[in-house]
């Protein structure tokens, strides 16, 4: 395993870390990459959704990143979708070099890492942002979303810390409004992986269901599991993450399945 710490140029603290597979185990292969934003309300990273989520990819023959983004006031004026997407365009940069397939670049989040996780799948085009980094077309555009119980709506059903953290709104504003991703679902929104449990207490279900109405108005292809019973922030759903859920946990052999049906199979 190549090893490797970035910070990112357009931040203060941000830093991606890479976990890839050596070139003599690649045999000059390129492998699609999943890059990993974890949880935590915009108010730090989870350790539980990163290195754990990235070795499990990694382990299943993809390359990994996690992405350590800005949160609390620093969060603000679309800070971590900026180094989201700049993320990235260092992935592709790259790509030849760290022989990653630089067309199947897929964003995982969870929890409030899934709201930059979606948010980065759909507001990649944003014109701020593409004036902030500087950019034009779709070079930034992740291949795929997968995304773990995500904090999605400013609504009636929003994790209101979340948007707080990266909205500075405590309420269902335009200001906050401006971050609810299901009125930023488009045709231009790649695929979509979606997992949740019926249960979850802090972000609740109806957040993935107003998702799901927004992708199929869109023609969006995704799939989604929403299974019965198990607490938020579940990450792998095992022991290592101290959130032990047998059911649940099938929910990342499911989407291996998903990234084969689109497309990301490895060879």
């Amino acid at each position: 395993m190549k090893l490797e710490t970035i910070k990112l140029a357009i931040s203060n603290g941000a830093t991606l870390t890479l976990y890839l597979h050596d070139i003599m185990e690649l045999r000059e292969q390129a492998r699609p990459i999943i890059l990993i934003t974890p949880g935590g309300a915009y108010s730090f990273c989870s350790e539980r959704e990163a290195e754990p989520v990235a070795i499990s990819f990694y382990n299943a023959g993809y390359h990994a990143a996690i992405l350590r983004y800005s949160c609390l006031e620093e969060a603000r004026n679309m800070q971590p979708m900026a180094e989201a997407l700049e993320s990235i365009r260092i992935l592709r940069e790259h790509a030849e070099e760290w022989h990653i397939a630089g067309d199947k670049i897929a964003v995982c989040g969870f929890s409030a890492g899934g709201h930059l996780a979606a948010a980065t799948g759909t507001m990649w085009n944003e014109p701020a942002l593409m004036e902030r980094l500087n950019y034009t077309g779709d070079a930034l555009k992740p291949n795929a979303m997968i995304l773990g119980y995500p904090v999605i709506t400013s609504g009636e059903f929003a994790h209101r810390g979340s948007f707080y953290n990266i909205s500075g709104s405590r309420v269902d504003d335009e200001i906050s409004g401006f971050y609810s991703i299901e009125k930023r679902v488009n045709s231009d929104t790649p695929p979509t992986f979606i997992w949740h449990t019926e249960d979850d207490p802090a972000v609740t279900v109806e957040n993935v269901l107003l998702l799901i109405s927004a992708l199929r108005k869109a023609e969006v292809s995704f799939e989604c599991h929403i299974f019965n019973k198990g607490q938020h922030g579940l990450s792998m759903c095992n022991q290592e993450v101290n959130t032990p859920n047998a059911h649940c946990a099938h929910w990342f052999g499911l989407c291996l399945e998903w990234l084969d049906s689109i497309g990301f199979g490895l060879e």
